[in-house]
């Protein structure tokens, strides 16, 4: 721990400083009045690479849309990555297809509140396991982000190069017991709000590039026409998208492996192979 006992002390400063803050400075989220455990699940991972400002109305319509597990896991992918479209990383939405689909046929439509069992779903990692029960349950377990990252290292003054597994047993060791919810609440928001990557120079393990022009942009370009569509020849693709500086084919190879297209031979035109949204 960089050479320095976590005291008592210093932890209950260390929460009267970060509720305080949470007191004058706490942000009012949709996801945040809610203990549904689905909805905390769709908000948890609309929330992963997406600012939040940009997540409500996603996840208000989302909610309409799909109250429950049942109508997602009974919802055309189609239907679901229209939904979605605009929060980029398609593939979240896939996933969260899946796991609905999971959910119904393996625990009666009920989402799992065991971090162990969460993190068998798909799209489901080791801070999304934790995160859903916190939110959703009050459950005494840390669920450590991006931000809560940051402020551990800058607070206990960690080295940068700790590892998640001594990160994770150190932000375990100070969660108040009965009050997680509002303590990783109270994280988020001194994180996002005071103590920024910015002020610290403290750096996140991974960084987004460039999205325009990237490869990621041409697949979230191609899924929105997919969408509006019925399908489009590959041929028709490969002329659309001419000025494409990735490779084309491994761009539709890799929608296809992760569920997103298929790929199928169309009944006209001479059996022209013609890519869509899965299940159509």
């Amino acid at each position: 721990m960089g050479g320095r006992e976590l005291k008592r002390e210093d932890i209950e400063q260390f929460h009267k400083k970060i509720f305080d803050f949470y007191l004058l400075n706490g942000r009012v989220f949709p996801w945040r009045i809610t203990t549904d455990r689905y909805a905390v699940m769709i908000s948890e991972v609309m929330l992963q690479q997406t600012q939040a400002e940009r997540v409500i109305p996603k996840f208000e319509l989302w909610l309409r849309h799909f109250p429950d597990v049942s109508d997602l896991a009974s919802a055309p992918l189609r239907e679901v990555l229209s939904l979605w479209s605009g929060l980029g990383y398609n593939s979240r939405a896939v996933r969260l297809h899946r796991c609905a689909a999971i959910i119904m046929n393996s625990f009666g439509g009920i989402v799992p509140s065991q971090p162990e069992i969460l993190k068998t779903l798909p799209g489901i990692g080791e801070y999304t396991c934790r995160s859903i029960p916190v939110f959703a349950d009050n459950f005494d377990t840390a669920a450590v982000d991006t931000n809560i990252r940051r402020i551990m290292i800058h607070e206990f003054r960690l080295a940068e190069d700790i590892s998640a597994v001594q990160l994770q047993q150190i932000s375990e060791s100070i969660v108040p017991l009965g009050r997680s919810r509002d303590w990783h609440n109270a994280l988020m928001d001194y994180g996002a709000l005071f103590l920024t990557s910015k002020k610290t120079g403290i750096r996140s393990l991974t960084k987004q590039s460039r999205f325009q022009g990237s490869k990621r942009w041409y697949r979230g370009r191609l899924i929105k026409e997919l969408i509006k569509t019925e399908g489009m020849f590959l041929e028709e693709i490969t002329e659309k998208y001419a000025s494409c500086p990735w490779d084309l084919d491994e761009i539709i190879s890799d929608l296809i492996s992760e569920g997103l297209v298929e790929c199928q031979e169309s009944a006209d035109y001479g059996a022209q192979p013609i890519l869509k949204i899965k299940g159509d």
